[in-house]
Parts: structure tokens; sequence; C-alpha cells
């Protein structure tokens, strides 16, 4: 059964890029009549529009998708599993309702709320559900005070004669994986209770199959995960997941239990189809293969596109260098941008010190012209800047909260200004932030310190709790506006790594080699073939790639070709290095 499934998929991907009379006989053959087909999407954080140097097919692919497998006889359900209303400027400016009104227009049935779609507030989220032609869902999501659920649990689709019974569940890390401010009052029960209950209480009304839309992940740092649910809880059929941006080519199967995840920003359009008997075929749909688009959808999208353009087209000044924040980097290291952010806000407050999370930072900038859209681009979540007095051991805690994880990506990971500290990885969690110092002098936990922060992070987002008991010394503007002001003032951008941020790494090895001039990509001299040079032995770490460790040691991502070239030797590809491999650095 399982290959006559795949044989559809692809099948129907010829039909989608079919150009050739072949092709297109190929795709009169195609009949899917009795097949329920469930399409999926999550963590599309605003990628609303189809980037093809990105990869991102868009909602108009999404809704051009369901219409193709409708016309060849299935029955489709789509759905969503969250991170969806905020993100890019389609997204945030009119927060999330454009995205409602695509969503509605590509014929949704229903999503789950993530953890970044409360990021506009509880009220602004139901306010928008009211705008919603699709079910929002979540059985875990409850009214501190008096246990009422605050969105409906669950939701029944009949399809081909079968009932399938879907809840949601939302991830307990909403908490403080947006602004506390916004889920205040809100608890987020333990969804392995809630799952067992919300099956029992779907068979019990008729359902056949049973679904569970997740924002819940399979991050193994997270307390819960989808894994954790199909282990523990009976009778769930299918997942269909997000939060953790895993990309799942062919589901994961845990027991009865198949978990399905696209990845992230609709670089994939998944499917799943499902027979009379039950069966379950998951797939993923690529760029390559379907590039179908809706021209409704389209449509509406160029509208509220060209709106906006008007606003955010404006320049605000211009870098000489990039800025690098892409996901890889400001979340396991120190960047440039993440010290430019960071020296804005001392700059604007006169604090002591600065931090802002390294997952708050979104995309880089690229060297030339910065403009509005650019900065909302990067900085999406509309969160302003506040200052509290916080103590030294204060700091520290908050330090060792945002390296614990080094050096695996954190979303937590913290961006500095007026600190410098070293990450020692041989230490344990807890102990790992040394050789702290506050504007170059050792920092003293019995002292005091202005900082200045997002309000995210000093209401207690990305797990920062220290902060969250310290009060509020004032209020200022939104970080954009902060940086934009702070841009002016600079002028040109220049800035590069400041170093603020090290490893103390005891396996790196210093010593002398000879180094041929053609190893180079450029001569160590213009007369001598050979030169004496210390080099750094670098022991490369889980995470680690070329351009990673060229940002760290070089300064540039973009320099990762000349560590290639000094390690031809023993690099044969460098798009493949392993945990162990010595990589020499020269200097």
């Amino acid at each position: 059964m399982r290959k006559k499934f795949l044989g559809l998929i692809l099948a129907l991907a010829i039909i989608l890029t079919a150009s050739s009379p072949v092709a297109a006989k190929e795709s009169a053959k195609t009949d899917l009549t009795g097949y329920t087909v469930v399409i999926h999407t999550n963590d599309t954080h605003g990628r609303a529009v189809p980037d093809e140097n990105s990869g991102y097919m868009g909602f108009t692919s999404v809704s051009a998708l369901k219409k193709l497998y409708e016309e060849r006889g299935a029955e489709v359900i789509l759905m969503d599993a969250g991170d969806t209303l905020h993100g890019l400027p389609i997204a945030t400016l009119d927060k999330g309702e454009s995205i409602v009104n695509i969503m509605n227009l590509a014929g949704y049935d229903a999503m789950v709320p993530g953890n970044h779609d409360f990021n506009y507030g509880y009220d602004h989220l139901k306010s928008l559900e009211k705008l919603m032609k699709y079910d929002l869902i979540s059985a875990n999501t409850v009214d501190t005070v008096t246990g009422k659920k605050l969105f409906d649990e669950s939701t029944i689709i009949e399809k081909n004669g079968i009932k399938y019974g879907i809840f949601g569940l939302s991830t307990p890390e909403t908490a403080y994986k947006t602004n506390p401010k916004n889920v205040e009052g809100i608890t987020f029960e333990n969804p392995i209770t809630v799952a067992e209950e919300e099956v029992t209480k779907l068979k019990q009304e008729g359902a056949e199959i049973i679904i569970a839309l997740t924002h819940i992940g399979l991050d193994t740092s997270s307390e819960f995960t989808t894994k954790k649910i199909a282990e523990q809880v009976d009778g769930i059929d299918l997942i269909v997941d997000g939060h953790s941006h895993t990309m799942l080519s062919e589901g994961l199967k845990v027991r009865d239990t198949l978990i399905v995840s696209t990845g992230e920003y609709i670089k994939n359009i998944g499917v799943v189809l499902i027979d009379k008997q039950g069966n379950i075929t998951p797939t993923l749909i690529t760029p390559e293969q379907f590039k179908g688009t809706d021209v409704v959808v389209d449509e509406y999208t160029a509208q509220v596109v060209s709106e906006q353009d008007k606003i955010l087209s404006e320049k605000v000044g211009e870098t000489a260098v990039d800025l690098v924040g892409e996901r890889d980097f400001v979340r396991t290291g120190e960047t440039n941008l993440g010290d430019f952010v960071t020296d804005a806000f001392r700059d604007a407050t006169g604090a002591d010190i600065a931090i802002t999370n390294g997952g708050g930072i979104r995309a880089s900038i690229q060297t030339g012209a910065i403009t509005r859209k650019d900065l909302v681009t990067v900085f999406p979540f509309g969160n302003y800047v506040v200052t509290k007095e916080i103590t030294g051991q204060a700091l520290k805690d908050a330090l060792e909260v945002g390296v614990a994880s080094y050096p695996e990506s954190l979303g937590g990971f913290p961006q500095v200004s007026g600190v410098t500290f070293q990450i020692d990885i041989s230490k344990a969690v807890g102990s790992r932030a040394v050789n702290i110092k506050v504007n170059g002098k050792k920092l003293n936990l019995k002292a005091t310190y202005t900082m200045a922060t997002n309000d995210f992070m000093a209401a207690g987002g990305d797990n920062y709790t220290m902060f969250s008991k310290f009060p509020t010394l004032n209020e200022y503007n939104a970080m954009e506006e902060i940086i934009m002001n702070y841009i002016k003032k600079t002028g040109v951008i220049t800035i590069q790594k400041q170093g603020r941020i090290t490893v103390a790494d005891n396996t790196q090895i210093v010593g002398e080699a000879e180094v041929k001039a053609s190893d180079k990509k450029e001569p160590l001299t213009k007369d001598s073939k050979t030169e004496t040079k210390k080099y750094t032995t670098y022991i490369v770490k889980k995470g680690d790639n070329l351009s990673k460790i060229a940002y760290n040691f070089l300064g540039k991502a973009s320099s990762w070709n000349t560590i290639y070239q000094w390690n031809k030797d023993n690099i044969k590809n460098p798009d493949l290095i392993y945990i162990g491999d010595k990589i020499r650095i020269y200097q």
C-alpha cells in the first residue's frame, strides 16, 4: 500500500511540473477519488509571499495544491501547526489580520496557536479568531483562575465517510516564549494529560481517526515533545507538529503514531494521504516539485504588499558591512549585529549594560542602504526597550541561562553591550559563564547595574526569569525606533564583531607550520614560497560548519573558503566536516 501511495504522490508531482505532452497524458490518468489528503504547514512566521531566492512557497502554493488535489477527486483537510500570525512585515504591520485573510482565501480548516501567535496579546488573538473562517483549537490553554478553556479544544471533520477528530495542543513554553505579559492569567496545561482526555472524548463522539494538531515540537531540551506524547498516549493516529522547525521528510513513526512536520517558512508543504482503511503515508512537496499558484491569493497579497511598501521603503541609513543576524549565528555566538543592537540600547538609555536575546534577531542586513522594512524584518516582534536595576548575581545567572545549551542553538543566547565574558564548556551547566567583566571591571555579584533590555526578556521571556523580579525603571520606544535613531546618529555602519563573548576552549592548540603560499587565499609574503606562521588547531564541535567557524575566527562567514584552502589536505568536501575534525586557522 505504501508503494501505491508514493506512486500517486510522485505522479502528482509530475502533473504539477508537467510541460510535455507525455507528462500531460500521465496527469490525466491520476485519480485520487476516495483518498483523504491532509495538507499541513507550520512555523511560517509571516512568510506568506513566495520568495524563490529563499525557497518560500507562500500560501498561494498551499491554496493551489489544495485545489489540485480536489480536482483529482481527493477530499482535503488543510491545517496549520502555529507560529503563523507574526514574523515579516506583511504579518506584523496589521497584527496578523492580513495572514488570517490569506488563510481564509486558501481554505484552511484548523490551526493551533503557537507561542508567537500570542505576540500581540491574548485579547488580540481572540479578536483575530473572530475573523477566521477556520477553527482555532487548543485543548490545554486555560484560564488560570477559572480553569475554563480559552479556545475550542477540538473539531470533527468528515471526509470520504470517515470522521476525523482533531484536537489542538499549544506548548507550555508559551509562558516564556512570548512576552509573559501577553499570556498573563493563562495556564498551558500538561499536554500529555490533556491529549489522553481528548482522545477519549473524540472517540466517544464517533471520531475514527484521531489527529493531534500541535505546536509542541521535537526539541530534546523541551520538557514536553510530541515524541513523548506519542510514547505515552494511546490512540493518536497522526500528529501534525510545529515549534521546533523540524523537517521530517518521511515522518517519524513512534509506536502506532505518525508525527509529521515540514520544517519552516513554507519551504515545503506537508502532505499525508489516507485511504478508507486508515493507511497513512506522508511526504513533503518541495518548490522543485510544485510551482502552482492561486491567482486570488496572489492578487490579495500583492495589494497588501503594495500598500505596506509605501511605508517601509523609507531609507533610514547605510551599512558598509553585512550585519549578521542569521539564526545559525545569533543563537550560538556573538555577532556584529548583536553588538550594534545592544549598543543602541545603551545609547538610548544610558544604561551600564545591555542584553538582548539572539532569537529576537530574525535576519541579517546586507551591505548597502537600510530601510524601515529591513528593521521590521529583522526585529518583527514589536518589542520596546526597558531599563531595570539588577544585581551582579542576576547578570551572572542570566548569562548562565543564555549559554546553557552552547554550542547548540538557543533562542535565548545573549547578545551584550558593556559586558564581556567567556564560555567554558568544560564546566557544568550553571557555571559556564566565566571571566565576566562589566565595562572592563570584574563583575561584582553584590553590586547593582542599570540594564537595558527588551520587554520580552524583562518580563522573564526565554527563561530569563531572574529579570522579572526587579522593578522597571523606565520604558522607551520600540526596538526598531531606537535602532533607527542610533543608525542615524552613527552614520555609515562599519562595526565588526567586538570580541565580547569568547570561548575558553582548552582543545585549541597553538603551533607553527611551514605554509605554502599557494595554500592560502592570499600569499603569505610577496617574495617567498613558504613562511613560518602561527596557527590554531580548532576541534570541530556539534553544530559547527565552516561558515560559522570563519565568522568566529576571521570575522566573516564568507571567509569559509579561506579556511577550506588552508585545510584541503584533510577536508575533502567543505560542506562535510565532522565532530572531532582538526582544522588549522592561521594568524
